[in-house]
């Protein structure tokens, strides 16, 4: 008998027709044979009607308190969803991400997983019971907390559940028909990928791919967990995400086209903003300065870039990128070191966005980063910052260019599918 870990978005539980419909499914796999454990996210946009709530009564939400309220999304989603698999005639049981074994540490609105220790969840499947729950919560290793994982962490949370069950797979069921070689919102030829190694699906997460959060498929290649993203609207088969690509990925017309393309996708990000700091003397010791000021106030960036100084003034601009929703606390991170520092000013822009291309042949195959400006350059796109790995190029461009920008690079990848147009069923991707 296969343990099946299935994780539901938020648009696939909107509403009470979409909760039976995801019952249905949960039991089909249920009546294949399967143990079946689920992990739900919110009801459609509910976590963002419980953020802005929270705003309308305090300007700056405590984060114990704000986890304790986001957190009954779930438990509201986990319930409905085990009484709707009572009514099909199986019997099921919810669980908060606590009482399922889920340890973080206390760093509340984006605590990460310690471990995983899910004794009440494997009694109730090896009894026969369908397992619900709740994702993106967890709780504390140290004062008991209850924490949250931080935006899409359902995902991370059935990908570390399925870790820890030893399960066979992780189905991960969105509202678009798996991965794609970018947002079919934006580019409506986009062309669904069959497989999907690791570390280019990482790259696309990180990159701001939306169907798949960068944490859980780190988890997922940590422990060599195979993903299947399907959408829970249709049955058409996914996008498998792991070392290898599994038989039920070869059948597909596109495999040898997947297996040796250079490009996996086309990935943006209109969620991060760029902090300059002007005028930053040119000696040793300064960077660090700053960017330990960022790294003690938590936050995250992605992209750097440092101007070669000035002869006359051996002074020097550092360029960095961030999330949006961290901008404040950065640029109030870096005021307090001013004095040290001995920087001219801060700017800040919020109006940007990053378009990556990402895959693995780009190592092995030149000519690939002059295709990709030049098709930026012939669609009037202006680059501000450069970024790369082995298997990524990235640029920073304005927020208004990234459609032209996204389809441009696209279309001259020859990743464009003439033959019909992607599906989204709704929501957002999660």
């Amino acid at each position: 008998m296969s343990l099946v870990v299935q994780k539901y978005g938020g648009s696939s539980v909107a509403d009470a027709e979409g909760i039976k419909r995801v019952a249905k499914r949960i039991v089909e796999a249920k009546k294949n044979g399967n143990q079946v454990v689920a992990v739900v996210s919110a009801m459609g946009d509910t976590t963002d009607e419980l953020i802005d709530l929270a705003e309308q009564v305090s300007p700056i939400p405590a984060g114990r308190e704000l986890d304790m309220l986001l957190t009954a999304g779930e438990r509201i989603s986990m319930a409905l969803l085990a009484m709707a698999i009572k009514n099909l005639g199986h019997e099921a049981q919810s669980f908060t991400g606590s009482q399922a074994g889920v340890i973080t540490d206390s760093v509340h609105n984006k605590a990460r997983i310690i471990d995983v220790t899910p004794g009440r969840i494997r009694t109730s499947v090896d009894e026969g019971n369908i397992a619900i729950v709740a994702g993106f919560q967890g709780v504390s290793q140290d004062n008991k907390d209850i924490t949250t994982l931080g935006r899409g962490g359902s995902d991370t949370t059935a990908v570390a559940l399925a870790a820890a069950l030893d399960a066979d797979v992780c189905e991960i069921y969105t509202d678009v028909d798996g991965v794609f070689t970018a947002d079919p919102r934006v580019v409506k030829k986009a062309r669904k990928i069959d497989w999907i190694s690791f570390e280019d699906m990482l790259e696309l997460a990180a990159s701001g791919s939306k169907v798949l959060l960068h944490r859980c498929v780190e988890y997922a290649r940590r422990y060599n967990i195979p993903i299947h993203v399907r959408s829970s609207f249709s049955g058409l088969p996914g996008t498998w995400v792991s070392n290898e690509r599994p038989q039920s990925a070869q059948s597909a017309q596109g495999a040898e086209q997947v297996e040796h393309a250079i490009i996996s996708g086309v990935a943006h990000d209109v969620s991060e903003a760029k902090v300059t700091v002007v005028g930053v003397p040119d000696k040793p010791g300064e960077a660090a300065s700053i960017f330990r000021a960022i790294a003690s106030a938590e936050i995250n960036i992605d992209m750097i870039v440092q101007n070669v100084s000035a002869a006359s003034t051996g002074l020097t601009d550092i360029s960095f990128t961030l999330p949006k929703a961290e901008g404040k606390k950065a640029t109030a991170a870096l005021e307090k070191i001013k004095p040290s520092v001995g920087y001219d000013s801060l700017r800040y822009d919020d109006q940007v966005a990053k378009i990556s291309l990402v895959g693995a042949g780009m190592k092995t195959n030149p000519g690939v980063t002059a295709q990709f400006f030049e098709a930026l350059s012939d669609a009037g796109v202006n680059i501000e910052l450069i970024s790369t790995s082995e298997i990524r190029i990235s640029v920073v461009t304005r927020a208004d260019d990234v459609k032209e920008a996204v389809q441009a690079v696209h279309t001259s990848f020859g990743l464009d599918n003439d033959s019909e147009e992607a599906v989204v069923y709704g929501g957002t991707g999660r």
